[in-house]
């Protein structure tokens, strides 16, 4: 008998239990995939929901430390420049640069 695979709790049930087994559309990440590169072909049925919950998962940080740059600036909304702000006090978020600079005011 096969055992279940590392991801395979993410395929029935999610991570979270609130969100279901996933909330990003997983068709719309594996065709990002696809495109991603001529060489990537074949893409498993668990790879797209590894990619979802890492996405949620920077999208969350991003999130928190976005939002902790609007409180220092004492505002409770969200604006593209507390995003920018934390993009730019972040190491990690480096390769969201270029991508934050050129969006349109």
């Amino acid at each position: 008998m096969r055992q279940a695979g590392a991801y395979s709790s993410m395929l029935v049930g999610g991570v979270s239990g609130r969100t279901g087994p996933h909330s990003l559309p997983l068709a719309r990440i594996k065709r990002i995939m696809k495109r991603s590169s001529d060489d990537v072909r074949m893409i498993s049925a668990e790879a797209p929901v590894v990619f979802s919950k890492a996405c949620e998962h920077l999208i969350g940080v991003l999130v928190r430390r976005a939002w902790a740059a609007a409180l220092r600036r004492k505002r409770r909304t969200l604006l593209k420049e507390d995003v920018a702000a934390a993009v730019a006090n972040t190491d990690v978020f480096d390769f969201l640069v270029q991508v934050v600079q050129q969006q349109p005011k």
